[in-house]
Parts: structure tokens; C-alpha cells; sequence
């Protein structure tokens, strides 16, 4: 047998690996690969709705030609709402998938993971969820950005109405991790500047995901509260909510509760919805602008169902990240940081701009009352604050973040 003459297995295998390496060389040119990082298992009544918000932008930014002459194409991965496991798929997706820039988180743990990561590798990196304060603030770094929220914007944007209420005995419930232990912080500080005399009287931090929920409602009844301020959300809100109704907790007791608003943990509680609870939310059937009809209307057509607010997160995340790649002109991670500093971004709900002095979007909250209309909770007299009147003074955001 002559030296060149290969078996024809050999020489089929060798040409089909050649064309494939082609392939996906071509794909790469004609490609901005971005890579996604969210705790899909372990909360999706979230982050199924967020996926299908990036998956509608992702084809709309693509039919539209796309940025810069190139598609985007979003390679996500499961970070099993654990931190450590945020990091190892950020290597991998860097290393393996070449994406260009990461984005998402939902829990604040896994998000200052990631800011972290991107500090130490130089990663462009937008938190689409994480509420925390640490990731623009502490924890800020040139390369991160955050798109919701943070926790001490959406305290803020309740505060005012819990002083209204001028009740001065306070209990408190919260999941005992960073999003929660942030959430209290901030309203203990807030609520003593609005209303001196406040006080403290009970606190159950429970363990996210885990509550016991017949033993914390007996604590705070015990403690004889006025108004309640609460922090949970997800499958342990249901079960305070329920838990309490039955054993009247909430009777004669103001609420004030942070996220029970959004459609996500607003919905499957169906009838036993509270009523007349201060929250943050997202009334997607109540929001009647041109902009906000559009989105729902694509969405309600892609996906023969109704946003929550996850979808206007995911939506909104990979929009800003389209608008920050054609400012910048490029990918590359310095640039695309000095892009996102002072970028503008048209959202379904509101404009937004991405702060130069600490990296938080100006993206506000709904906030409302509760209520229950046809067996479902709804949220009724509600307004939308602007995330730009949300936000600590810049001196002294200077304390709190280190220079990038």
C-alpha cells in the first residue's frame, strides 16, 4: 500500500473534521457569541420568563441585521445557583464557547461571583438580576455594570410609603443571604431617617428556599408588630403568605413586601394573592404606553403567553448589550466599559442610562397596593418611580466604591 493511500474511513473522518473546524470558523466571523449565566434549575418562575425575554430580543436585534454586521448568538449555561459553579462556567464559556462578554445572574451571591470574575479577567460582564448593592458599589469594578434595580433602589422606592403609614413597631422577615441581609440593612436605615421614633421588634431570617413557615408567622405574631416588612420571594413567599392568612397574621397589620408584586410570585398564590400589601412589581396588564403594548404584543405572539417581569429583564439586558457593542464599535472588554458608561437604552417600560459614577442603570419600580381581581393578584394603584431618584448621593457613592 502506498504511504499516501489512507484507508477511506480514515480520509472521510479527516475531511469531515476539516470542514467542520471551516464551518464554525465562518460561523465565528459572522457571529458575536455572548455568554449567559442564570440559576435556570433552581429558579425558574424567574428565569424561564427571563430566557424567553433574550431569546425575542435575540431574534429582533438578528432580523434587524443584527450589530455591527454580525448576528448575535447567546450561549447560556446553568450555574446551579451556586457560586462556585457561576465562575467554572464563566471559565468555560470564555475558554471552550469564545463568547465575547457574559451577562445574568439572578441570586446576589452568584452575581458578585461573577462581578468578581470579571474584575480578575478583565470580562465585560452586565448583572441582568442581582440585586445586591456590593455589585455596583463595594464590589464595582470597570468591567461590570447592572442593569435592575438594586436592593437599596427598590427599599427606596417604598420607603416613602412605609412612612406614611406612621406605625411605629416593626417586625421584619428575610431569606439569610446577601439579597436579603442587604434589603434589611437598607431599611432599617432608611425607615430611622424618615421616622426617628421606629422600632425593631422581631427579625426571622430564614434560610432561602427552606423557611419554616408556622414557626416564623408565630414569631412576628408573637412580637405583636404593627406592619411587617418582608423580603421573600419565590416558593418561601408562598409559604409565609399562606401560612400567615391562616393563622390571621396580617390581620390589622400593615405590609410592606418588596418583590411580591411581580407576576412571578404574584400568580401562583391565585386567590390567597395578600391584599392591600406595599410592594414592588410589574402590572404588565395595567401599563399602557405605545412602547409597553408593542413588547407585549411581540411577546404575547412569539410566545402565546403573558410577560412577567423576568421577561422584561432578559429583554431589556441583551437590548442594552446590543445598544453598548454599536458604541463602542467592538467587543473588546475596555471598550465596550467605556461604552456602557453613560449609555442610553430605550426599555418597554421607561428610557434608561447607565450611570458613569457607579454602573447602575436608572431602570425604576412599579410600586403598589395588592389586590385580587376574577381569583387572581393583581397590583392596583400603582405609579413607576424613576431609578434616577433612587440612587444615593455621588459623594457618597464615592465612599462606598473603590476607583475602577
Amino acid at each position: 500500500m502506498n504511504q499516501f493511500n489512507f484507508p477511506r474511513s480514515i480520509l472521510w473522518t479527516t475531511t469531515a473534521a476539516i470542514l467542520a473546524s471551516a464551518a464554525s470558523g465562518a460561523i465565528a466571523q459572522d457571529t458575536i457569541r455572548i455568554g449567559e449565566i442564570n440559576s435556570y434549575k433552581a429558579q425558574p418562575a424567574f428565569l424561564e420568563p427571563y430566557r424567553r425575554g433574550w431569546e425575542m430580543a435575540q431574534d429582533e436585534i438578528n432580523a434587524s441585521g443584527g450589530v455591527l454586521g454580525k448576528k448575535l448568538e447567546v450561549v447560556a449555561r446553568d450555574d446551579n445557583g451556586n457560586p462556585g459553579d457561576s465562575v467554572r462556567v464563566a471559565e468555560e464559556l470564555m475558554a471552550r464557547e469564545r463568547v465575547a462578554l457574559l451577562f445574568g445572574g439572578f441570586l446576589s451571591n452568584t452575581g458578585l461571583a461573577l462581578t468578581d470574575y470579571a474584575r480578575q479577567h478583565k470580562v465585560f460582564f452586565l448583572a441582568a438580576e442581582p440585586l445586591t448593592d456590593k455589585i455596583v458599589w463595594q464590589n464595582g469594578n470597570k468591567y461590570t455594570y447592572r442593569l435592575r434595580p438594586s436592593t437599596y433602589m427598590l427599599v427606596a422606592s417604598v420607603v416613602k410609603e412605609a412612612a406614611r403609614l406612621k406605625k411605629k413597631r416593626w417586625a421584619i422577615v428575610y431569606p439569610n443571604y446577601e439579597y436579603g441581609q442587604s434589603a434589611v440593612a437598607s431599611f432599617k436605615t432608611l425607615m430611622k431617617q424618615a421616622q426617628p421614633d421606629v422600632e425593631f421588634v422581631a427579625e426571622q431570617a430564614t434560610p432561602l428556599g427552606k423557611i419554616d413557615a408556622g414557626a416564623v408567622t408565630q414569631a412576628l405574631a408573637d412580637a405583636k408588630p404593627d406592619a411587617i416588612f418582608n423580603a421573600l420571594f419565590a416558593a418561601d413567599l408562598g409559604k409565609f403568605v399562606r401560612e400567615g392568612n391562616t393563622r390571621g397574621l396580617f390581620e390589622n397589620v400593615e405590609v410592606v413586601s418588596l418583590l411580591t408584586g411581580e407576576p412571578e410570585y404574584l400568580d401562583p398564590l391565585k386567590n390567597e394573592a395578600p391584599q392591600n400589601w406595599i410592594v414592588t412589581g410589574y402590572p404588565w396588564y395595567a401599563i399602557n404606553t405605545p412602547e409597553h403594548k408593542k413588547f407585549v404584543d411581540a411577546y404575547r405572539k412569539k410566545f402565546n403567553d403573558y410577560p412577567r417581569n423576568g421577561s422584561l429583564v432578559g429583554y431589556s439586558a441583551l437590548m442594552s448589550i446590543a445598544a453598548g457593542i454599536r458604541k463602542a464599535g467592538s467587543t473588546d472588554a475596555d471598550k465596550l466599559a467605556a461604552a456602557f458608561s453613560g449609555l442610553k437604552v430605550d426599555t418597554p417600560v421607561a428610557p434608561i442610562v447607565y450611570r458613569a459614577q457607579d454602573h447602575q442603570s436608572t431602570l425604576g419600580a412599579f410600586v403598589g397596593r395588592t389586590g385580587v381581581k376574577d381569583g387572581k393578584g393583581i397590583m392596583t394603584s400603582f405609579s413607576y418611580v424613576d431609578g434616577a431618584s433612587l440612587q444615593l448621593p455621588d459623594a457618597e457613592v464615592r465612599k462606598l466604591r473603590p476607583a475602577d
